[in-house]
């Protein structure tokens, strides 16, 4: 992704609107729970509104309200906003894709106050969501910028001094790195959650060698102290210790909470998804089943202390993090409402577990892993994997899957799966290389599911498109960052693969790349990043960015880092990046549906409903409609039997008919809304507002917000 600079409309914090414009925003809001004063709708994470003046048989009547533009969009695509936004006494608080915070009046889209907080943006730093905190007169949005956390004034939008170093707190601190040494440290994206007077927080940490640990820890919100932690890479004497190599601790990484978190407050319990370790697709030198990576934790909110966990992915080999916070749910069982929590999963299951005990609530089968991964590598035996619900994503892949929807697209497909791996959901990864299907990004995704407490149906928005994963003998001593020989090594393979080639779609081929634009251009990409691509320019130094930039510059396909696999002495084995398997025209190489809306019955675990949402661009260009699409970015549902979701690639937010299913209302939108919308009432109307940020799936980048309402009198 771009490295962006946050030039946009706005001003510094309070020059614009001042207290009277503030005041007068505050005198249109609502009661508490007719806003939206936490990040995906309440602590339980249930996508949920109460309002209901907009409902079925006045949606389609839905227009435009007001529409801000917070500036700061790539012009070369590639910048994004995922920001789910915080509405909280008539005030909606929302983000630039340049991490430019701001504060609007939530009935008229007016700017209030503005926040730069000077981190430069790149592919890891997106922010989606804030939180919201009041003790009195004290009033504050905790935001995350890069690897900083930062307390704000709500009213004013100025740092809070007496928060941790004049107002920010740096991620990186407080954390034993050990030998670690990835300079990606963490970065707050998704936004942590509030218990009592905590700050319970995760982040993104990265997925290769060096990587940081990603460790659960709660700070004093007033303060930014830190007050507990709990170690999802077991320390020596710690529970599940035992389950990875002895040194683990000090040399892995990952494991971390990157998708947020969900709060019982009444129980005093925090839920924690966590996510896979380092690295990615091998594990051959971190044997065992790897506690507490790919696990759904139940944390003692006040104290950081397990109280139970399990683990959906053991010894995680295809990048299978948990990618939603569970939401919190009550189910129907021999007539007693039980407390649960709900697992949505990449592989396109639904875990449903007792929230106060971890009981699983459907039986568990045990999915057998497949032998005939590289030598070095130990899988684990099998798999745990529910009974019911269904899966609500396509799970394996095979020649009968393959897409039909041209017989030139069906042979090109055919022919190139022929030399892979194709099983079920865990064949491990191999040199040979193997389809992966839901792919490595689902299945669900960061946007999560939306529970509807009414109907007791939980909604989930999927991506059914498969993945070629591919693993490449490298040298054992290959540092990503840096050789031992104090040579910097290629750092592009996860995105450009081994070969330089890339998919040739969004991510183009690197070979002959100086030709194209000369060694300086070059050596500027490498440095700030262009596109989708982000700079290495704080990653490594000036002689690291200049030796890569060489090796670009004179790489042919006769030099390339798969030929590592023939240098002498120790191997260990590489990703050779992310490729969707596509046809000819750029299209998932499976059958449709690419993307789907599934609603599940969860006392039942059955599927009420499930259809296709979304399309691409290209396809409707060839007049082909009603396929599906990947998305990213939640659902809302809300009292006026309605669902509202955006995620899709062809620039519309959508209502449908929650019990059945049924398209009701569609609103075009100025780029693609990658990101969950929100629900609020303000000057007594209700609105839905999305951010259209566009930047993924190839899609123009945007920086709108849009919120539609009915027709005012």
């Amino acid at each position: 992704m771009l490295a962006l600079v946050g030039v946009v409309a706005g001003c510094s914090p309070g020059e614009r609107g001042g207290s009277e414009a503030f005041e007068a925003a505050r005198g249109r809001g609502a009661a508490a729970e007719r806003e939206w004063r936490t990040y995906l709708g309440d602590a339980g994470v249930s996508h949920s509104s109460p309002l209901d003046a907009i409902d079925r048989g006045n949606v389609s009547r839905l227009e435009v309200a007001w529409s801000y533009d917070a500036g700061g969009a790539s012009q070369g695509g590639g910048s994004q906003i995922q920001f789910n936004p915080l509405v909280v006494k008539g005030v909606l608080y929302g983000v630039s894709p340049g991490l430019r915070y701001f504060a609007l009046d939530a009935a008229t889209g007016e700017e209030l106050w503005s926040f730069r907080s000077g981190v430069e943006v790149r592919a890891w730093t997106t922010s989606r969501g804030a939180v919201y905190w009041e003790d009195g007169e004290d009033e504050r949005l905790i935001v995350g910028a890069g690897p900083y956390l930062y307390a704000l004034d709500a009213r004013s939008g100025r740092p809070v001094e007496a928060f941790g170093d004049g107002g920010r707190i740096d991620l990186r601190e407080g954390l034993d790195l050990g030998e670690r040494s990835d300079p990606m440290g963490v970065v707050a994206t998704t936004p942590g959650s509030l218990f009592e007077d905590l700050l319970i927080m995760g982040g993104r940490v990265g997925e290769t060698p060096g990587a940081a640990p990603g460790h659960v820890r709660a700070f004093d919100v007033r303060s930014g102290e830190q007050r507990w932690i709990f170690h999802t890479i077991p320390y020596p004497g710690e529970p599940g210790h035992e389950t990875w190599p002895a040194d683990a601790w000090r040399r892995h990484g990952g494991a971390n909470v990157w998708a947020g978190f969900s709060v019982d407050a009444e129980r005093g319990l925090v839920f924690a998804p966590t996510g896979s370790p380092s690295n990615d697709f091998f594990g051959g030198d971190r044997a065992g089943d790897n506690l507490f990576a790919n696990t759904l934790l139940a944390l003692d909110a006040r104290t950081g202390e397990r109280r139970w966990h399990f683990q959906i992915v053991r010894h995680d080999l295809w990048d299978r993090d948990l990618p939603a916070p569970p939401n919190l749910v009550e189910i129907e069982r021999g007539g007693r409402r039980v407390p649960a929590v709900a697992q949505v999963t990449k592989t396109g299951d639904t875990f449903l577990f007792h929230r106060e005990t971890g009981e699983p609530l459907f039986p568990l089968r045990e999915e057998p892993v497949p032998e005939g991964s590289v030598a070095s590598e130990r899988p684990a035996a099998s798999q745990p994997v529910p009974i019911r619900p269904p899966p609500f994503a396509r799970q394996g892949f095979s020649l009968d899957s393959v897409t039909r929807r041209t017989p030139e697209a069906h042979a090109e497909v055919t022919a190139r799966v022929r030399g892979l791996v194709r099983g079920g959901l865990y064949v491990p990864p191999t040199t040979q290389g193997s389809v992966q299907f839901p792919g490595t990004d689902g299945g669900a995704e960061w946007g999560g599911a939306a529970w509807d407490a009414d109907s007791g149906l939980l909604y989930v928005n999927a991506n059914q498109v498969p993945t070629i994963v591919q693993l490449i003998e490298t040298p054992a001593e290959i540092d990503f960052f840096r050789s031992p020989a104090g040579g910097y090594v290629y750092l592009c393979a996860g995105c450009h693969g081994l070969d330089l080639l890339g998919d040739g779609g969004r991510t183009p081929s690197l070979v002959g790349s100086g030709e194209r634009i000369g060694l300086w251009g070059l050596y500027r990409v490498v440095r700030d990043g262009r596109g989708r691509m982000p700079g290495f320019g704080d990653m490594v130094d000036r002689i690291g960015l200049a030796a890569l930039a060489w090796y670009l510059y004179t790489a042919d396909e006769d030099d390339l880092p798969s030929s590592w696999a023939q240098a002498e002495g120790p191997k260990r084995f590489v990703h050779a990046g992310y490729h969707n398997l596509v046809d000819g025209d750029r299209l998932p190489g499976s059958l449709p549906p690419w993307g789907t809306l599934t609603a599940i019955d969860l006392s039942a675990g059955e599927i009420r409903w499930q259809l296709p949402l979304g399309d691409y661009p290209r396809a409707l260009e060839s007049g082909l409609s009603g396929l599906g699409a990947e998305n990213y970015g939640g659902p809302v549902v809300t009292a006026g039997g309605l669902l509202f979701i955006a995620a899709t690639p062809d620039d519309r937010l959508r209502a449908f008919d929650k019990l059945s299913g049924e398209l009701l209302w569609e609103g075009e939108l100025p780029a693609s809304g990658f990101a969950t919308p929100a629900s609020y009432e303000a000057g007594g109307r209700q609105f839905v507002v999305i951010a259209a940020g566009g930047g993924k799936l190839g899609t123009p980048s945007g920086s709108r917000y849009v919120a539609f309402a009915l027709p005012g009198e």
